[in-house]
């Protein structure tokens, strides 16, 4: 996994990590997620990609628009 740069310094999210067809995010807790192409979808998952490599925004819209339309794994 990646470190989240978490350029704010507010978000929830620790670390990510990028595949072809989704991302697992890390929140700070040491929850891990994994969202995908049908869950909650590739719109949502290539905006979250964008975010996480930028360091900025990933937590807020998961809080906005994503929510638990996900998986969680731990």
């Amino acid at each position: 996994m990646e470190k989240y740069k978490n350029i704010r310094g507010t978000s929830g999210v620790y670390a990510y990590e990028i595949a072809d067809e989704s991302i697992t995010i890390q929140f700070n807790t040491g929850a891990l997620y994994l969202y995908n192409n049908s869950k909650p979808g590739k719109r949502h998952v290539d905006m979250m990609k964008r975010l996480a490599v930028n360091g900025s925004g990933l937590n807020s819209l998961i809080s906005s628009e994503v929510r638990s339309n996900c998986f969680k794994l731990s």
